[in-house]
C-alpha cells in the first residue's frame, strides 16, 4: 500500500494528539488508598468511612473539596492536591493532612 503525503500528514498529526493526550490522562490518575504516600496520610476516598479511632483528628464536616492543599475546582468530583503531585484525589476524601480552606 502506498502511502500518499497527505496521508501521512494526517496519520502523523493524529498521533501526536495522541501521544499529547495520553500524557495529559496519564497525569491525571486517582490516588489508591492503597498508594504507599495515601496509607502514609491515612488518606480514604469517602471521608464519612474515615477510622475515628485511628484518626482523632478527623471532624464531620473535613473533606478534600474544602482543605487548603485541594487543587480542583469548588464543586467538582476530583481534583489535584499539593500532597500528590500528578494525581487527582476526591473531593469527598479525607487525609491527615487535612487543614480548612481560610
Amino acid at each position: 500500500m502506498k502511502t500518499t503525503r497527505r496521508q501521512f500528514m494526517i496519520m502523523s498529526a493524529a498521533g501526536a494528539a495522541t501521544l499529547a493526550l495520553n500524557s495529559k490522562v496519564q497525569a491525571q490518575a486517582m490516588v489508591s488508598a492503597t498508594d504507599p504516600q495515601a496509607v502514609a496520610l491515612g488518606y480514604n476516598p469517602d471521608a464519612t468511612k474515615v477510622d475515628k479511632a485511628k484518626f482523632a483528628k478527623y471532624a464531620a464536616p473535613q473533606a478534600c473539596g474544602n482543605c487548603a492543599l485541594y487543587q480542583g475546582a469548588a464543586g467538582s468530583a476530583a481534583g489535584g492536591c499539593a500532597l500528590f503531585a500528578g494525581k487527582q484525589v476526591s473531593s469527598k476524601g479525607w487525609c491527615s493532612a487535612y487543614a480548612k480552606k481560610a
